[in-house]
C-alpha cells in the first residue's frame, strides 16, 4: 500500500543511516530500547540526536525521512546493523567469537585488508532455541522519531536472511528451517509496527543479489520464500520497501564487480511496494534491465547519490541520472535516494548533509522540467545566508 509516496512523483529520501553527532556518546550497551530510554543521559542524547538529524533532512528538503539509525551503538564496521537483532531476538546465545577450522574467505580472511577488521569483530551468536522477536521494540523506536516531525518516518530493519547468514544454527534441522523461523518472528514485529501507524517499513538486505549461484548455501527460491514470509500481510497495512545494496562496512563495497541482472527475475517476485537499487556508483548502467524486470505494481527507488565518496555531487549530475532513469521508468513510479546509508563511520555529518541537499536540488531541476511542484530546500534559501544583506 502506497502511503508515504502516494501521489508523489520523484519522491526523495535516504536509505537510512546518518553519521552520529560527536556529542552523542551514550549507547544502548546491550539494553532494550525501552530500558535505555529510562536512563536520563541516554534519553536526552538519543532524543536530541534523532531530532537534529530529522531537522537536517527537513532543511535538505527530503520527502521521507529516517531516524538516522541512532539506535545503533558506536561499533566497528557497522556490526550493529545485524548485531542489534542478534543481541535482542529470542533464541540467541550471547554473541561470541567462535573458533573455526578455517577462517573466512577472500578479503575478510586476509589480514591487512580493511574487511578483515570487520570480520574479526562480527561476533556471531548461536541460535539455541526457537526464534522469537525478543525485545527489538521497533514500534517505540519509530514513535520516538515520528513524534518530532510531520514528515513520514521510514524505519529500516536488517532482514532475517542476513541475520541467519551471520549466526551459528544449533537448534533447527537445517538453514532453510532457521531462516523461515527468523522471518516469521520478524513478521510479527513488523505487524505491530504497521499497526502503530509506521508509514514505511524497509527490509534490508535480501541475500539474492549476493548469491546468484547459490553461493550462500540456500537457493534463490528459498530466499524469495523467506523474504515474502517476512513481509506477509504487511502491504495491506503500510508501504513496504526492500533495500538492496552491495555492502557498506567502513563505506566499502563488498563486491568488486556487481550486477543485478542475474537475479532481477527473483527480485521481481518479492512481496513489496518499492525495491531500491544502487545506481549512482555505476552511472545507472542497469536501469533499462531493472525497469523491464520490475512489475508495474511496484515503484523503483534508485540511488542518485554515492555514499562511499566524500565528493558532494553537483545538482546537475543528479538531474542527469534522473533523466536517464526517466527514459525507462515513469515519474510516478520513480523514487530518488542514496545508494546506501551514510553509515556511522567514514563520512562526516557535513558531507552527508550537503549530499542530501544535492539530491533534492537535482530532483527539483527535473521537477521543474516536468512541470511538477518543487520541494522547498531551507538550506538553499538565500534569506538565511550570512553572506547576503537586505538593502536598508
Amino acid at each position: 500500500m502506497f502511503v508515504a509516496t502516494k501521489d508523489k512523483p520523484l519522491a526523495t529520501t535516504i536509505t537510512g543511516s546518518l553519521p552520529r553527532p560527536e556529542w552523542f556518546t551514550s549507547g544502548l550497551d546491550g539494553r532494550a530500547f525501552s530500558i535505555a530510554m529510562g536512563d536520563r543521559i541516554f534519553r536526552e542524547q538519543y532524543s536530541d540526536a534523532v531530532s537534529v538529524l530529522i531537522n537536517d533532512q527537513w532543511r535538505a528538503g527530503l520527502d521521507v525521512v529516517t531516524d538516522g539509525d541512532m539506535r545503533f551503538d558506536v561499533d566497528v564496521g557497522g556490526r550493529a546493523w545485524h548485531g542489534y537483532l542478534h543481541d535482542r531476538m529470542g533464541g540467541m546465545s550471547p554473541a561470541a567469537r567462535h573458533a573455526a577450522a578455517t577462517g573466512p574467505r577472500g578479503r575478510e580472511g586476509t589480514p591487512g585488508d580493511i574487511l578483515h577488521e570487520v570480520s574479526e569483530t562480527r561476533l556471531p551468536p548461536r541460535l539455541v532455541g526457537p526464534a522469537t522477536r525478543g525485545h527489538l521494540e521497533y514500534t517505540d523506536i519509530w514513535k520516538a522519531a515520528q513524534r518530532v516531525t510531520a514528515k513520514p518516518v521510514k524505519l529500516g530493519s536488517c532482514c532475517g536472511q542476513l541475520v541467519e547468514l551471520l549466526l551459528e544454527n544449533d537448534y533447527y534441522g537445517d538453514r532453510g528451517e532457521a531462516v523461515m523461523a527468523l522471518s516469521a518472528a520478524l513478521n510479527e514485529e513488523y505487524h505491530e509496527l504497521a499497526d502503530a501507524g509506521c508509514p514505511v517499513i524497509q527490509l534490508e538486505e535480501p541475500c539474492l543479489h549476493f548469491s546468484p549461484d547459490d553461493e550462500f548455501g540456500l537457493s534463490l527460491a528459498t530466499y524469495v520464500e523467506a523474504f515474502n514470509r517476512e513481509t506477509a500481510g504487511l502491504r495491506a497495512k503500510t508501504e513496504v520497501w526492500c533495500h538492496t545494496c552491495w555492502g557498506n562496512p567502513f563505506a566499502q563495497k563488498v563486491e568488486s564487480g556487481y550486477l543485478y541482472k542475474p537475479v532481477l527475475d527473483h527480485m521481481a517476485q518479492l512481496d513489496v511496494d518499492v525495491i531500491t537499487f544502487e545506481t549512482a556508483a555505476n552511472g545507472g548502467a542497469e536501469l533499462a534491465e531493472i525497469a523491464a524486470a520490475i512489475g508495474k505494481d511496484k515503484k523503483i527507488c534508485i540511488g542518485v547519490i554515492e555514499h562511499r565518496t566524500l565528493q558532494v555531487e553537483r545538482p546537475e549530475e543528479v538531474a542527469a541520472l534522473i533523466r536517464k532513469a526517466l527514459k525507462h521508468i515513469e515519474p510516478e513510479r520513480l523514487i530518488l535516494s542514496t545508494d546506501c546509508g551514510f553509515g556511522r563511520q567514514g563520512m562526516s555529518r557535513v558531507h552527508a548533509f550537503y549530499k542530501m541537499v544535492a539530491l533534492v536540488w537535482g530532483a527539483n531541476i527535473v521537477r521543474q522540467e516536468l512541470g511538477l511542484a518543487e520541494a522547498p530546500i531551507p538550506a538553499a534559501d538565500k534569506r538565511f545566508s550570512f553572506l547576503y544583506r537586505t538593502a536598508s
